[in-house]
C-alpha cells in the first residue's frame, strides 16, 4: 500500500501523506517512504521545490501508537528535510498533533488554513516532545513553546504563525502558497541550495549536538510505565490515572 502520493507541475514537486486510516500517523512505514520519497527528489533536476501535503481533515496524528518508527528513523527524516538542498514547504489544511509538528518544523515555509489546528499532546500520554524539539526549538518561539509543550493545550493557526510555528497562515492556503511558489520556480536551483545552507545551519547545529540524547531520551520515556499508561487510556478514550 502506498502512504505517499506524488504529482509534479512546473519543478514543484507534491509529496501527499496519505494514510487515512491512522490520520497520516508517522508509522514505521510511513516514514520510510516518505524518506525514500525525499530521496528521490533531491536527485531529480527537474524538481525546484517539493511542497508536503496531507489527504483528510489531519496533516498528521503524530506517532503512530501502534507501529511507532525507530527513533533514529524519526530522526533521519527530520535532518533529511534540513539539509535537502531544494526548499520543501508544507501545505496544511487540517489538524498538526505531536510528531506531527516536528515534520512541519523540520520544513523550510509552513503554509496553514485557517482551518488547521495544533497541539503538542506529548505530556498528556506520559512522555515529552524529545525528538521534534531538534526542529523546533531553533525556530520557535521559546516563551510560547514553554506554554504548549507543558500544558498540551490545543491552539490556532493565527498562534502557529504569531510564534513561527508556520510561516503564513490564511482562509485559502493556495492562495497564500501561490506567490511563495512562483518566487521558488523564478529562483536559480543553486542559489535556492546555497540560501538554504544559511538558513539551516543553526538547526543542524541542534542535530549534531543534541539528537543522541534526545534519541535515548525518547525511547527512554516510551518505555515508561507513565507512558504505558498515558497510551492505554488514549487508546480507551479514558482519563489517565494521573488526572487530577
Amino acid at each position: 500500500m502506498t502512504l505517499i502520493g506524488r504529482t509534479r507541475a512546473r519543478g514543484i514537486e507534491t509529496l501527499t501523506l496519505d494514510s487515512p486510516h491512522n490520520r497520516n500517523a508517522l508509522s514505521a512505514a510511513l516514514v520510510g517512504e516518505l524518506a525514500s520519497c525525499l530521496a528521490d527528489c533531491a536527485k531529480e533536476d527537474a524538481v525546484r521545490a517539493i511542497v508536503l501535503t496531507h489527504t483528510g481533515n489531519t496533516f498528521s496524528a503524530g506517532a503512530d501508537l501502534k507501529d511507532p518508527p525507530d527513533p533514529a528513523a524519526l530522526v533521519g527524516l527530520l535532518r533529511q528535510i534540513v539539509e535537502l538542498g531544494k526548499p520543501v514547504v508544507a501545505r496544511v489544511t487540517g489538524h498538526v498533533r505531536a510528531g506531527g509538528l516536528g515534520l512541519l518544523a523540520a520544513c523550510d515555509i509552513a503554509a496553514a488554513s485557517t482551518e488547521s489546528t495544533f497541539a503538542f499532546t506529548e505530556v498528556r500520554i506520559g512522555v515529552a516532545p524529545a525528538v521534534i524539539s531538534l526542529t523546533l526549538l531553533p525556530r520557535t518561539d521559546p516563551r510560547a513553546l514553554a506554554r504548549h509543550y507543558l500544558t498540551g493545550e490545543r491552539f490556532d493557526a493565527a498562534e502557529a504563525a504569531r510564534i513561527g510555528l508556520v510561516t503564513t497562515a490564511g482562509d485559502d492556503v493556495d492562495a497564500v502558497l501561490e506567490p511563495i511558489l512562483a518566487g521558488l520556480r523564478r529562483a536559480a536551483p543553486e542559489a535556492l541550495a546555497e540560501t538554504k545552507q544559511l538558513l539551516t545551519a543553526r538547526v543542524l547545529e541542534t542535530f549534531d549536538r543534541d539528537a543522541a540524547h534526545l534519541t535515548a531520551l525518547s525511547a527512554r520515556l516510551f518505555a515508561s510505565p507513565h507512558a504505558r499508561e498515558g497510551m492505554t487510556a488514549f487508546l480507551e478514550r479514558r482519563d489517565p490515572s494521573w488526572l487530577v
